[in-house]
């Protein structure tokens, strides 16, 4: 049995901390914003040394998910605005395929991490 990883840097696997899962009411488009309090490619600043994949891959039994994101939000604080508090990663699944791909990776990653789904109350939609 393969360990779910998400990585943005080949080799460095890194912890998420929330995924928001979205539906555009107008459009019914489905969306994943995927959280990152940090991330170890840069805390170890092996991005210079580690291929950089141009993808969120997304590992586990099934294989391996490689996803472009649409964007990718570094957000700052702390006293003079230098502190990364976290990384917001947004991507779209257009296929209902890749739904449900993405959320038997998600159901195994929340497992094998300690998380839980919160449920439908807890998300907000665009």
């Amino acid at each position: 049995m393969t360990l779910p990883t998400i990585e943005f840097f080949e080799g460095i696997p890194e912890d998420l901390s929330g995924v928001s899962l979205r539906r555009d009411r107008a459009t019914g488009a489905q969306f994943v914003v995927m959280t990152f309090e940090q991330l170890k490619s840069i805390e170890r600043f092996q991005s210079f040394t580690n291929r950089f994949n141009k993808a969120l891959c997304l590992t586990d039994e099934e294989g391996r998910i490689e996803i472009e994101p649409d964007s990718v939000k570094f957000i700052f604080g702390g006293d003079e605005g230098d502190e990364l508090k976290r990384v917001e990663c947004r991507f779209e699944l257009v296929r209902e395929e890749h739904w449900a791909r993405f959320m038997r990776f998600m159901n195994r990653y929340a497992e094998a991490n300690g998380m839980e789904y919160q449920g439908k109350e807890t998300n907000r939609e665009n």
